[in-house]
């Protein structure tokens, strides 16, 4: 998923597909672990989505901060 793709979404959106992204690691690091992953760089491109989405997580809630400290 593009950084742009997730910037664009909500606070709300943005918890959901955190979850979503932990939940599907989860899943292929099983699959992985039983030797039924097919395709072993998805790991990394998931690793790297959820990164992502922490970090836009993180500058809404700084930007949100520092808007509620200019008043």
């Amino acid at each position: 998923m593009k950084p742009s793709e997730i910037r664009a979404l909500s606070d709300k959106e943005l918890v959901e597909k955190l979850d979503d992204l932990k939940s599907e690691l989860f899943n292929l690091r099983f699959q992985h672990a039983i030797n039924q992953l097919d395709n072993p760089l998805r790991i990394r491109e998931v690793k790297r989505d959820i990164a992502r989405t922490l970090t836009v997580i993180r500058a809404k809630e700084l930007e949100a901060k520092n808007e509620r400290e200019a008043e």
